[in-house]
Protein backbone atom coordinates (compact mmCIF):
# COMPACT_ATOMS: atom_id res chain seq x y z
CA UNK A 1 0.00 0.00 0.00
CA UNK A 2 1.42 3.37 -0.98
CA UNK A 3 1.48 6.42 1.27
CA UNK A 4 -1.19 8.03 -0.90
CA UNK A 5 -3.64 5.18 -0.15
CA UNK A 6 -3.43 5.41 3.65
CA UNK A 7 -6.52 6.39 5.69
CA UNK A 8 -4.71 9.55 6.82
CA UNK A 9 -4.26 10.66 3.20
CA UNK A 10 -7.93 9.95 2.45
CA UNK A 11 -8.98 11.99 5.50
CA UNK A 12 -6.78 14.89 4.40
CA UNK A 13 -8.33 14.83 0.93
CA UNK A 14 -11.82 14.89 2.44
CA UNK A 15 -11.08 17.70 4.92
CA UNK A 16 -9.49 20.03 2.37
CA UNK A 17 -12.64 20.50 0.25
CA UNK A 18 -14.64 21.06 3.47
CA UNK A 19 -12.38 23.99 4.38
CA UNK A 20 -12.52 25.36 0.85
CA UNK A 21 -16.33 25.16 0.89
CA UNK A 22 -16.69 27.06 4.19
CA UNK A 23 -18.85 30.15 3.76
CA UNK A 24 -19.09 33.39 5.69
CA UNK A 25 -22.30 33.40 7.77
CA UNK A 26 -22.97 30.03 6.10
CA UNK A 27 -24.07 31.84 2.94
CA UNK A 28 -21.34 33.84 1.18
CA UNK A 29 -18.44 32.34 -0.76
CA UNK A 30 -14.98 33.56 0.21
CA UNK A 31 -13.21 32.24 -2.87
CA UNK A 32 -12.63 34.08 -6.15
CA UNK A 33 -12.49 37.50 -4.51
CA UNK A 34 -10.84 39.96 -6.90
CA UNK A 35 -8.52 42.76 -5.80
CA UNK A 36 -7.94 45.84 -7.94
CA UNK A 37 -5.34 47.48 -5.65
CA UNK A 38 -2.13 45.43 -5.23
CA UNK A 39 -0.84 47.64 -2.41
CA UNK A 40 -3.69 46.83 -0.01
CA UNK A 41 -4.33 43.22 -1.09
CA UNK A 42 -2.19 41.64 1.65
CA UNK A 43 -3.99 43.72 4.30
CA UNK A 44 -7.52 42.80 3.21
CA UNK A 45 -7.96 39.27 4.53
CA UNK A 46 -11.09 37.28 3.70
CA UNK A 47 -11.95 34.27 5.88
CA UNK A 48 -15.20 32.47 6.78
CA UNK A 49 -14.70 33.43 10.45
CA UNK A 50 -16.46 36.59 11.69
CA UNK A 51 -15.50 36.35 15.37
CA UNK A 52 -11.95 35.44 16.48
CA UNK A 53 -12.62 36.39 20.13
CA UNK A 54 -9.75 38.87 20.26
CA UNK A 55 -6.96 36.35 19.82
CA UNK A 56 -4.86 38.92 17.91
CA UNK A 57 -5.51 41.82 20.26
CA UNK A 58 -2.17 41.62 22.09
CA UNK A 59 -0.04 41.29 18.95
CA UNK A 60 1.03 44.40 17.11
CA UNK A 61 -0.14 44.61 13.49
CA UNK A 62 -1.83 41.19 13.70
CA UNK A 63 -5.16 42.89 12.99
CA UNK A 64 -4.42 42.54 9.29
CA UNK A 65 -4.75 38.76 9.65
CA UNK A 66 -8.33 39.14 10.86
CA UNK A 67 -11.14 38.93 8.31
CA UNK A 68 -12.01 42.30 6.79
CA UNK A 69 -15.64 41.53 7.67
CA UNK A 70 -14.82 41.14 11.37
CA UNK A 71 -12.77 44.34 11.28
CA UNK A 72 -15.82 46.14 9.87
CA UNK A 73 -17.98 44.66 12.63
CA UNK A 74 -15.48 45.84 15.25
CA UNK A 75 -15.47 49.33 13.74
CA UNK A 76 -19.26 49.51 13.95
CA UNK A 77 -19.02 48.80 17.68
CA UNK A 78 -16.87 51.88 18.27
CA UNK A 79 -19.73 54.21 19.15
CA UNK A 80 -21.34 55.16 22.47
CA UNK A 81 -24.48 53.18 21.67
CA UNK A 82 -22.89 49.98 20.32
CA UNK A 83 -19.77 49.57 22.45
CA UNK A 84 -19.27 45.87 23.20
CA UNK A 85 -22.40 44.77 21.34
CA UNK A 86 -20.74 42.45 18.86
CA UNK A 87 -23.81 40.31 18.30
CA UNK A 88 -25.81 43.41 17.35
CA UNK A 89 -23.04 44.68 15.05
CA UNK A 90 -22.79 41.24 13.43
CA UNK A 91 -26.53 41.15 12.77
CA UNK A 92 -26.31 44.63 11.18
CA UNK A 93 -23.58 43.44 8.81
CA UNK A 94 -25.45 40.21 8.03
CA UNK A 95 -28.62 42.10 7.13
CA UNK A 96 -26.65 44.68 5.13
CA UNK A 97 -24.95 41.92 3.13
CA UNK A 98 -28.36 40.51 2.19
CA UNK A 99 -29.51 43.95 1.05
CA UNK A 100 -26.34 44.41 -1.00
CA UNK A 101 -26.84 41.03 -2.68
CA UNK A 102 -30.49 41.83 -3.49
CA UNK A 103 -29.58 45.18 -5.09
CA UNK A 104 -26.39 44.27 -6.92
CA UNK A 105 -26.71 40.49 -7.41
CA UNK A 106 -23.04 40.26 -6.42
CA UNK A 107 -21.17 38.60 -3.59
CA UNK A 108 -21.35 41.20 -0.77
CA UNK A 109 -17.82 40.29 0.33
CA UNK A 110 -16.55 41.37 -3.09
CA UNK A 111 -18.56 44.60 -2.75
CA UNK A 112 -16.97 45.21 0.67
CA UNK A 113 -13.45 44.64 -0.68
CA UNK A 114 -14.09 47.05 -3.57
CA UNK A 115 -15.58 49.60 -1.16
CA UNK A 116 -12.51 49.46 1.09
CA UNK A 117 -10.17 49.85 -1.89
CA UNK A 118 -12.10 52.85 -3.21
CA UNK A 119 -12.32 54.52 0.23
CA UNK A 120 -8.62 54.17 1.12
CA UNK A 121 -6.77 57.53 0.84
CA UNK A 122 -3.38 57.49 -0.87
CA UNK A 123 -2.16 60.78 0.59
CA UNK A 124 -2.73 62.75 3.77
CA UNK A 125 -1.11 65.66 5.60
CA UNK A 126 1.08 65.88 8.69
CA UNK A 127 2.16 69.04 10.49
CA UNK A 128 5.85 69.88 10.68
CA UNK A 129 7.15 72.56 13.01
CA UNK A 130 9.82 74.93 11.84
CA UNK A 131 10.69 77.08 14.84
CA UNK A 132 7.32 78.36 15.99
CA UNK A 133 5.60 77.86 12.65
CA UNK A 134 3.45 74.81 11.92
CA UNK A 135 3.51 73.81 8.24
CA UNK A 136 1.31 71.10 6.62
CA UNK A 137 3.20 68.54 4.55
CA UNK A 138 1.77 65.89 2.21
CA UNK A 139 2.86 62.30 2.86
CA UNK A 140 2.03 58.93 1.33
CA UNK A 141 -0.24 56.69 3.42
CA UNK A 142 1.01 53.21 4.37
CA UNK A 143 -1.17 50.40 2.94
CA UNK A 144 -2.17 49.13 6.39
CA UNK A 145 -3.26 52.61 7.46
CA UNK A 146 -5.16 53.02 4.17
CA UNK A 147 -7.33 50.02 5.08
CA UNK A 148 -7.79 51.34 8.64
CA UNK A 149 -8.90 54.72 7.32
CA UNK A 150 -11.31 53.16 4.80
CA UNK A 151 -13.02 51.12 7.54
CA UNK A 152 -13.20 54.22 9.72
CA UNK A 153 -14.86 56.25 6.95
CA UNK A 154 -17.37 53.47 6.22
CA UNK A 155 -18.31 53.18 9.91
CA UNK A 156 -18.64 56.96 10.26
CA UNK A 157 -20.86 57.04 7.19
CA UNK A 158 -23.13 54.37 8.67
CA UNK A 159 -23.35 56.21 11.99
CA UNK A 160 -24.09 59.55 10.33
CA UNK A 161 -26.65 58.00 7.99
CA UNK A 162 -28.61 56.11 10.64
CA UNK A 163 -28.28 58.04 13.92
CA UNK A 164 -31.53 59.85 14.81
CA UNK A 165 -33.03 59.06 11.41
CA UNK A 166 -35.61 56.59 10.13
CA UNK A 167 -32.88 54.76 8.18
CA UNK A 168 -31.75 51.53 9.83
CA UNK A 169 -28.06 50.84 10.41
CA UNK A 170 -28.18 47.88 8.00
CA UNK A 171 -29.75 50.04 5.29
CA UNK A 172 -27.16 52.79 5.85
CA UNK A 173 -24.33 50.24 5.68
CA UNK A 174 -25.68 48.73 2.46
CA UNK A 175 -25.86 52.21 0.91
CA UNK A 176 -22.29 52.99 1.98
CA UNK A 177 -20.93 49.70 0.62
CA UNK A 178 -22.70 49.94 -2.74
CA UNK A 179 -21.82 53.61 -3.17
CA UNK A 180 -18.17 53.14 -2.22
CA UNK A 181 -17.84 50.04 -4.41
CA UNK A 182 -19.10 52.15 -7.34
CA UNK A 183 -16.64 54.93 -6.38
CA UNK A 184 -19.55 57.35 -5.94
CA UNK A 185 -18.19 60.62 -4.54
CA UNK A 186 -21.59 61.29 -2.94
CA UNK A 187 -20.89 58.42 -0.55
CA UNK A 188 -19.43 59.61 2.76
CA UNK A 189 -16.43 57.26 2.71
CA UNK A 190 -15.36 58.18 -0.83
CA UNK A 191 -16.02 61.86 -0.15
CA UNK A 192 -13.73 61.78 2.90
CA UNK A 193 -11.01 60.05 0.91
CA UNK A 194 -11.23 62.66 -1.85
CA UNK A 195 -11.13 65.46 0.72
CA UNK A 196 -8.00 64.07 2.37
CA UNK A 197 -6.25 63.72 -0.98
CA UNK A 198 -7.34 67.22 -2.04
CA UNK A 199 -5.89 68.77 1.13
CA UNK A 200 -2.70 66.75 0.68
CA UNK A 201 -2.34 67.87 -2.95
CA UNK A 202 -2.52 71.50 -1.81
CA UNK A 203 0.20 70.88 0.78
CA UNK A 204 2.77 69.36 -1.59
Amino acid sequence: MSAEDTPEADAAEESEPETARAKLFGEWEITEIEYSDPSTERYITVTPIAHTMGRHADKQFKKSEISIVERLINRLMQTDENTGKKQLATSIVTEAFELVHERTDENPIQVLVSAVENSAPREETVRLKYGGISVPKAVDVAPQRRVDQALKFLAEGVYGGSFKTTTSAAEALAQQLIGAANDDVQTYAVNQKEEKERVAAAAR
